[in-house]
């Protein structure tokens, strides 16, 4: 048996057991291990004599390329985002971004719910975890909307569909594992986030004022605030800027030259930026110990994603799936662009049954190579490519659609993690009714991913100016 078939078999093999329900670390890991140990028996023909020896070479390769990676500087910036986001939210952050944004924008229709996008868009900025925006914003955003009559099922849609906004917006952790993944720049793939992640709260509130605006006694705007209380409410959500521009500015330096630090270092110091923050707001020790474990137990989780996910990627490159896959999709006589849109759905119905980041983590070492054979290679120019970008730029383009097609899946049925987490924080809200709560925001995404497809400048203009 040929090693692409082998491959393609273990593969199958892993998405049957994900989708029985078996977590995709130990799924990827252990298919992972039985597709090594297969691909090594094979070459010593399958001598019952050399089984153990198939064993050793499969046992020590596992073992080598996991820990080399995971141990990488580059993944330290994931604890340092999701630190920034726990410990914003002690320091009281939320609650000021929440209170600005309804003050100065409740006043349109569907007022409230369009300061909930804002504010979890802001709270994004310093967040690199869907799962705590969406948290968060459950006790904050959810209690008000309520209050002034909102059903509860949208209100709860809201909050999980913008706690999305997290996985674009920097920074974001979803983008750093992508960027680990097909070795690109991290800091252009933070910058590329920016304009993305702006659109896509700016689509979400147009669908609120639109259904707002068409069905009588859909969210009521909220008045009554002066400028003076307006004016009030913003020095509490400034904060919110300072740590941005503290990771903005080490990632690109916008007075020209070499950056002033690595995205990693920048991570750091906007962590101990909002730690000071969170003292001076009277934190004490019980929140700043919740806030390390919390940040702990998401980072253990996604190290363990990466760590077991790794060993299948290592056992795929001994089984060329991933050449096998570019060739095939090269070969194909469709437009370039309509097998992108396919390859786009593909990650549409995927991630009805897997999280984000195993999706991705599964996935791109195939489709990735893939894709930047369609557009020529890795290293084309803009002239000679076939969507009209450079390799680099295409890598970058590429990364934000496939990350706003993760957004997707954190509110689509039935693994839609977004949504569990609204529905746990609430005890007045079942799942079902959150996940009929986000249905009209899959018609925002929709419409969101074709514009970011039909025109990649949204994407590429800011990390072009580099």
């Amino acid at each position: 048996m040929e090693p692409i078939d082998i491959g393609l078999i273990v593969t199958g093999g892993m998405l049957v057991l994900v989708i029985l329900g078996m977590r995709v670390a130990f799924a990827a890991a252990a298919c992972g291990m039985v597709g090594l140990i297969w691909i090594f028996w094979a070459k010593f023909g399958y001598d019952p004599a050399r089984f153990g020896k198939a064993v050793t070479v499969a046992v020590k390769t596992a073992g080598q390329v996991p820990h080399s990676k995971v141990s990488a500087q580059s993944l330290s910036l994931i604890p340092t985002f999701i630190l920034i986001g726990y410990l914003a939210y002690y320091a009281g952050l939320t609650k000021a971004l929440f209170e600005a944004a309804k003050r100065w924008i409740a006043w349109v229709p569907g007022g409230l719910a369009v300061s909930t996008v804002f504010a979890t868009a802001g709270f994004a900025a310093v967040s690199g975890a869907s799962v705590a925006t969406s948290a968060v914003f459950a006790r904050i955003a959810i209690p008000e909307m309520l209050a002034i009559g909102y059903d509860k099922k949208f209100a709860a849609g809201v909050v999980a569909a913008g706690g999305t906004l997290a996985s674009l917006i920097p920074p974001s952790a979803i983008l750093v594992i992508y960027a680990i993944i097909v070795e690109q720049d991290v800091g252009k793939l933070l910058l590329a986030g920016f304009l993305p992640g702006i659109f896509s709260a700016l689509v979400y509130a147009l669908l609120i004022i639109g259904m707002a605006m068409s069905i009588k006694g859909f969210g009521p705007p909220v008045g009554g605030f002066t400028w003076r209380e307006r004016l009030v409410s913003l020095p509490p959500a400034l904060p919110i800027l300072v740590v941005v521009a503290t990771i903005v500015l080490f990632v690109y330096n916008p007075f020209g030259g070499d950056a002033w630090g690595t995205p990693t270092e920048g991570g750091a110091i906007g962590a101990f930026v909002v730690f000071l923050m969170a003292l001076y707001r009277g934190m004490r020790w019980t929140q700043f110990k919740d806030a390390l474990l919390e940040t702990a137990k998401l980072s253990v989780m996604i190290f363990t994603i990466i760590w077991g996910v790794l060993i299948y990627v290592r056992f795929l490159g001994f089984a060329d799936l991933p050449g096998a896959f570019a060739d095939w999709i090269t070969s194909l006589t469709m437009s370039p662009m309509l097998i992108l849109v396919c390859i786009l759905l593909a990650y549409a119905v995927l991630g009805m049954f897997m999280d984000a980041i195993g999706m991705l983590l599964l996935t791109l070492p195939v489709v990735y190579p893939a894709v930047m054979a369609l557009n020529g290679g890795e290293f084309v120019s803009a002239a000679d490519s076939t969507f009209g970008m450079s390799g680099p730029m295409c890598a970058i383009w590429f990364g934000i659609l496939v990350v706003k097609m993760a957004e997707f899946c954190l509110i689509t049925p039935p693994i839609g993690l977004n949504c569990f987490v609204v529905a746990g924080v609430r005890d007045d809200l079942s799942v079902q009714d959150v996940f009929k709560g986000v249905t009209p925001f899959f018609i925002a995404d929709a419409i969101t991913i074709g514009l970011l497809v039909a025109f990649p400048m949204i994407v590429l203009w800011l990390p072009g100016q580099v």
